[in-house]
């Protein structure tokens, strides 16, 4: 049934643009190539939060430093060098392996400190220092600082039309299959074994021989990348960055998905994402106060259900069996 689902969704997925352009609906392709983007980053915080117990509010930081990461390198590309020495890119086989490696030094350097603590603090620090970046990237002036940096094209990609919103829509389609395909091995490997037995009980995975502080930091690593990876997705797509992608409340948008989508479940993030990003866009064009309706939903389903919206389906299936 499984295999039958994906293969399901993914007809689906790939039939959608041209339902959309039948149906003279262009706009919901955009939606769902946001869907797909922040698909990416709420199941990155998931595979921290739901498979390892860390409650990272400062997630969007690597979102945003991503971004960044493509914008920079595309203002340096066919001028003068970063740093003097590093040139800049406008190919995506360059900036999206660059993105990662990045955010992933970021997410390694404050994983490093915050992993120390435990608890409430971890949740702070981390805050701390998404916030710092935040503040950091807006004192940037020659990256257009509070006002965000301006992407004047997508990155190219083999020759393709990158600028059709279809064949855009194809690529992040492509490279949010092979992320969850990565993500799947990684949670069912002996690795998310591991980590799972740590959310679990830690000083009982310590006594086994494992340590836990170094399996928590590379799985922090892993997501930061993982968060890094939407983040220059997401500049591509809007062809801009802004400090705004890393502020706490984008944070909190990616713990509302993963929430809504189902805490600990691996598609969770994907129907959180898809049902937040739905919901924002009808309810604000039915009223500017549409943050209470979706507080109100947000509540009904976290009290209703047990799992989200992953829970609440697996539910009905099992029901009807």
């Amino acid at each position: 049934m499984r295999i039958a689902f994906a293969l399901l969704a993914a007809a689906a997925l790939i039939a959608l643009p041209f339902v959309t352009e039948a149906a003279g609906q262009p706009a919901l392709l955009s939606l769902a190539t946001r869907v797909l983007i922040y698909a990416i980053a709420a199941a990155s915080l998931n595979f921290i939060l739901g498979y390892g117990g860390m409650i990272s509010f400062g997630h969007a930081a690597f979102f945003g430093v991503g971004a960044y990461t493509v914008g920079i390198l595309f203002a340096h590309a066919g001028s003068e060098p970063l740093f003097g020495f590093i040139p800049g890119s406008k190919q995506m086989l360059i900036t999206l392996p660059a993105a990662l490696v990045i955010s992933g030094l970021f997410a390694a350097l404050i994983g490093a400190l915050s992993l120390r603590t435990g608890g409430v603090q971890f949740i702070m620090i981390t805050l701390a220092f998404a916030q710092m970046l935040f503040f950091f990237f807006v004192s940037l002036t020659p990256y257009g600082g509070e006002d965000g940096i301006i992407i004047r094209r997508t990155n190219d990609l083999f020759g393709l039309n990158m600028r059709d919103k279809t064949t855009l829509y194809f690529v992040i389609l492509a490279i949010a299959a092979l992320f969850f395909a990565l993500l799947w091995r990684v949670v069912n490997s002996s690795f998310g074994a591991v980590l799972k037995g740590i959310r679990q009980n830690e000083r009982r995975m310590a006594a086994l021989g494992f340590a836990p502080y170094r399996y928590k930091l590379y799985a922090f690593v892993l997501a930061g990348m993982g968060a890094g990876l939407a983040g220059a997705l997401m500049a591509n797509f809007l062809r801009f960055a802004s400090p705004d992608m890393m502020h706490w409340t984008k944070s909190g948008e990616f713990m509302i998905m993963v929430i809504l989508g189902g805490v600990g479940s691996f598609f969770g993030p994907i129907f959180g994402a898809a049902a937040f990003l739905t919901l924002e866009t009808f309810l604000a064009g039915w009223t500017e106060h549409w943050q209470l309706a979706m507080g109100a939903i947000l509540l009904v389903v976290v009290l209703g259900t047990k799992g989200g919206i992953a829970g609440l389906l697996a539910k009905l299936w099992g029901a009807r069996k």
